[in-house]
């Protein structure tokens, strides 16, 4: 299948130059990710980088294959838009696999991110994109779907839905709206098996990474453009809400915890940290509580070890 020219779970050194006064960014060869075996689930490694107060958060998210999402939860003390020079900046590239059947596509919305697994030169491959979800009161349908249809250069008509809440708001929007700069499906446009829903490009790449479409995904347009000649029709899509992952690299635990899309009520909690010992017992991991309870308050969106490393662990136990 090849490398994709962009945002994958592991990626070679990126550089930017300045042009009249802003950064220009050029991605240089990106890799995917080699699966991990069934029973490691954590992929990719995060970095800490420092801010350039000339370039915004945004514009390092998009050259690293982040969102908004990502970057605002990782770094809550960092100006997303004019970053203070030398602040430190957390570039969450790592990532727990959703708690789903690695084929196809697999969306997790709580953490606005889409997953693609495929097969390269006989190697399962995982690669990992930055998505725009469904409104709360357009919501991006959960389930299992499958593609039935792919467009270039797409058109785009708006449901009469669509085009009276433009209307609410004074605007005029067409019924029909060609392909073009206007355009707000971008330049591709993946039709799923629930009706009216897509996975599609955009003419806005700022807002990917949000809480902001009428129920579709959103991807970057690089992103699209890569993924979209990938994916035959007939391939499954799962859509899951997992705002908090459980995961497992060389027998240590790790949790991944986002802020749920809706209120789950207090006891939303006692049902976690019950699920996360039951897998720490199946693992047979120590589990760290404190640093469980830490992660599930903080919610950064970054997968965080919740138990020892077994160096540790083996030094204790010989007294070392």
């Amino acid at each position: 299948m090849g490398s994709r020219p962009h945002a994958v779970l592991m990626r070679s050194t990126f550089f930017a130059f300045l042009v009249f006064g802003t950064f220009a960014v050029l991605p240089v060869k990106a890799e995917n990710f080699l699966l991990p075996s069934p029973t490691a689930t954590v992929v990719g490694e995060s970095h800490r980088i420092s801010a350039d107060r000339r370039e915004s958060l945004l514009d390092v998210a998009r050259r690293n294959g982040l969102g908004f999402f990502d970057m605002k939860q990782a770094n809550p003390d960092v100006d997303m838009w004019v970053p203070r020079d030398g602040a430190e900046v957390l570039l969450p590239t790592s990532f727990v696999l959703p708690n789903a059947r690695r084929r196809g596509v697999v969306v997790n919305i709580a953490e606005y991110r889409l997953y693609f697994y495929f097969e390269q030169e006989g190697q399962d491959m995982v690669a990992t994109f930055p998505i725009s979800i469904g409104r709360m009161d357009w919501q991006t349908p959960l389930g299992d779907w499958r593609v039935t249809r792919k467009r270039t250069r797409p058109t785009w008509r708006p449901p009469k839905s669509i085009i009276a809440e433009y209307a609410a708001d004074g605007e005029v929007l067409p019924r029909v709206v060609p392909p073009g700069p206007d355009n707000p499906l971008g330049d591709y446009a993946i039709n799923l098996s629930a009706p009216g829903y897509l996975i599609h490009g955009t003419n806005k790449p700022r807002g990917v990474g949000m809480q902001v479409t009428h129920g579709c995904l959103r991807m970057l347009p690089e992103d699209i453009e890569w993924l979209f000649p990938q994916v035959p029709t007939g391939l499954p899509v799962t859509i899951v809400n997992q705002p908090v992952k459980v995961g497992l690299r060389n027998g240590r635990l790790y949790l991944e915890a986002h802020p749920a899309l809706e209120d789950r009520g207090p006891e939303e909690i006692d049902r976690l940290i019950e699920r996360i010992r039951d897998s720490a017992q199946a693992a047979r991991a120590l589990l760290d509580v404190q640093a469980m309870r830490r992660v599930l308050i903080e919610r950064r969106g970054v997968p965080t070890p919740i138990s020892p490393s077994r160096e540790s662990v083996q030094t204790v136990a010989h007294g070392r």
